[in-house]
């Protein structure tokens, strides 16, 4: 799906240019012949240069490295300051003249009304959304509990296979697991300057916060302990605390 095909055409400019014309990404990014251009990308581009191909576009949508992009436009003379810190761009199939697309005409809604927090590439169920996974994009609507903020997702885990271009929802993720069922963990107790621990064995998984049932290795008895991160869990006033809180703690793999 990513055809991030920067143009041999770039080569030709011998140098970057310095002062450029000032450039702005376009809220709803979209080709009609798979042909991305600068044209197709920013506002404020004109002439000739609207037409200079940045990437080819395979498939129904395209990520462009925003970074290469940049340099593509300073070479052709503009300069794009990027000021939102984007680090991928997605390019979806449009239509000329503004008509509507034929996979938009199945839609039944017209394109670029709103904006929403999108997928940046595919990613596996299981695997932790990470910041560059992400890009704010334009679209006909928006999941009712789409996220305001990129934060509310980035450190938690795919619930099921996510697809690039798709508008994120919190449903898409939730609090990554940092225990697996039969892992050898350490249970701490600690309490006014108490402070004791065992080894035990988890029989359920596990994301921080949650209570699970564990084994102590040595007794063989089961005990109720809540997970505090990868291979650890409390009891006692921390594991209350740790349950009382509105937000369970997030363990974000960075």
């Amino acid at each position: 799906m990513k055809a991030l095909l920067i143009a041999a055409a770039a080569l030709a400019f011998a140098s970057p240019a310095v002062g450029g014309t000032p450039v702005t990404l376009r809220m709803d990014t979209t080709d009609a012949d798979g042909r991305v251009t600068l044209g197709d990308l920013f506002d404020g581009v004109g002439g000739s240069a609207a037409d200079l191909v940045v990437a080819a576009r395979i498939g129904p949508s395209a990520v462009l490295e925003a970074g290469q992009v940049q340099m593509f436009a300073r070479r052709a003379g503009f300069d794009w300051a990027n000021s939102q810190g984007v680090r991928r761009i997605i390019v979806r199939e449009g239509a000329e003249n503004g008509a509507a697309s034929p996979r938009a005409g199945l839609a039944g809604a017209p394109r670029g009304n709103v904006e929403v927090l999108a997928y940046a590439r595919s990613i596996p169920a299981g695997e932790i959304v990470q910041p560059e996974d992400l890009v704010w994009t334009k679209m006909a609507g928006a999941p009712t509990d789409a996220p305001r903020d990129s934060e509310a997702v980035i450190g938690l885990a795919a619930k099921r296979p996510l697809r690039e271009g798709a508008a994120v929802s919190t449903r898409d993720v939730t609090a990554p697991q940092v225990i697996k069922t039969g892992d050898l963990i350490t249970v701490t107790y600690e309490d006014d300057g108490i402070s004791l621990s065992l080894q035990g064995k988890a029989l359920a998984a596990a994301s921080t916060g949650d209570v699970l049932a564990v084994q102590n290795t040595l007794s063989k008895k089961i005990i109720q302990a809540v997970a505090t991160g990868p291979g650890a869990a409390a009891v006692g006033p921390r594991a209350q605390t740790l349950q009382a809180r509105s937000q369970p703690v997030r363990f974000a793999a960075r």
